[in-house]
């Protein structure tokens, strides 16, 4: 059913239920996981000067988390690809499934509701709405305070 699963991750704890379920999904169906990392590149435009050395920094922290998916996929003998790529995250997310055929995107949330929601908006669900590919969501609890997940 599926042959190539796609994670995406900003290495934040709201990522970690996902990676684990899609690293399972990947090696139950004998899938290549592909582990993505998108530098926003509209959280560092206005810096102007020290944009180029915040992107590095931020492809740096890209690499690390990728790897880490890599290596763990590995040890459930599960094939992995990764990339790093700068955009507007949830347009690349899109169009990096779309170019690579990915039959199933698995992401974190962070579970804002209310007013952050309104206000953040969610990359989580402009996935949703604009992907040819089905979209899992996997909700995190980490952080939360009130009882509603966070992210």
């Amino acid at each position: 059913m599926y042959d190539r699963v796609l994670v995406t991750t900003d290495g934040s704890t709201a990522s970690e239920g996902a990676i684990e379920h899609a690293i399972d999904l990947a090696e139950q169906y004998g899938a290549t996981l592909h582990a993505l990392y998108v530098v926003d590149s509209a959280a560092y435009a206005s810096l102007e000067m020290a944009a180029d050395v915040v992107a590095d920094e931020l492809r740096s922290e890209g690499s690390e988390v990728v790897g880490a998916i890599a290596d763990r996929a590995a040890d459930a003998g599960v094939t992995t690809e990764t990339a790093i790529e700068t955009g507007v995250v949830h347009r690349t997310i899109v169009d990096y499934a779309d170019r690579e055929g990915i039959d199933l995107v698995v992401m974190g949330t962070h579970g804002r509701t209310g007013v952050d929601r309104f206000l953040l908006g969610s990359v989580a669900e402009k996935v949703v709405r604009t992907a040819d590919a089905p979209v899992m969501t996997v909700r995190s609890n980490a952080g939360a305070d009130d009882g509603d997940t966070a992210e």
